[in-house]
């Protein structure tokens, strides 16, 4: 058996996807039932040790060692900034971080007063706004960020779109695309060159099942004519 690695995964909806592509990249036991409430899985078939964290406390596992390997959202990672080794977009659960607006409300670009903009990710939104020279007033929100203009709290926010469902039912209009977001693999440094083969095995399969499922949607071309 290889040399046993500690792999954090993010709980919610990214997980079941997750698990499934480490399935498709040859790790079989990768299941979880959906009544399943342990925070740590064994795969002693694998050599793994999988931990089942809120996503965004998976790159401070992987940055302290406490995991050698994370997958989490590349928003999460934009926020943290840890010192982690980023080898594999995944491909999975792609969204967009955003400004929005009231509908009808003026473009930021000619409000004259100090902006309000609530969100949960406070670096990312203030060096966005500090790039575009426009003073912000940061208001930290954990949820239902979407309330936040419709009461007066903030003139703005800053917040993850999938499909603008959510924006629209709340007479909200995306302003600005700050970042595209989509899954990550992550891996402590320390643990690339202490484990390296069982952890370079583990980037290999699963980056070959991301490129192998990247050109099955691509389209075929048709016989030319």
């Amino acid at each position: 058996m290889s040399e046993g690695v500690t792999i954090a995964l993010s709980k919610g909806k990214l997980l079941p996807p997750t698990l499934a592509l480490f399935r498709q990249a040859g790790y079989s036991a990768y299941h979880v039932q959906d009544n399943d409430r342990r925070l740590i899985l064994e795969y002693p078939e694998h050599g793994h040790r999988v931990l089942i964290v809120r996503p965004s406390d998976v790159p401070v596992y992987v940055e302290y060692g406490a995991a050698d390997l994370g997958i989490v959202g590349k928003d999460v990672l934009l926020e943290q900034s840890p010192d982690v080794y980023e080898p594999v977009d995944l491909r999975l659960g792609i969204c967009k971080l955003v400004v929005a607006k009231p509908n009808g409300q003026v473009p930021m670009q000619r409000l004259s007063s100090k902006l309000r903009v609530a969100t949960k990710y406070p670096n990312v939104t203030e060096r966005f706004f500090t790039q575009q020279g426009m003073p912000v007033e940061l208001i930290k929100l954990y949820g239902s960020i979407e309330l936040a203009p419709l009461v007066g709290l903030a003139d703005r926010i800053v917040d993850l779109v999938e499909t603008g469902k959510t924006l629209k039912a709340n007479n909200l209009v995306e302003e600005e695309v700050i970042a595209w977001s989509s899954a990550r693999l992550i891996v402590n440094r320390a643990s690339l060159k202490m484990k390296h083969a069982t952890i370079t095995e583990v980037i290999s399969r699963i980056k070959e099942q991301v490129t192998k499922g990247q050109s099955e949607k691509r389209p075929k071309k048709g016989r030319q004519r």
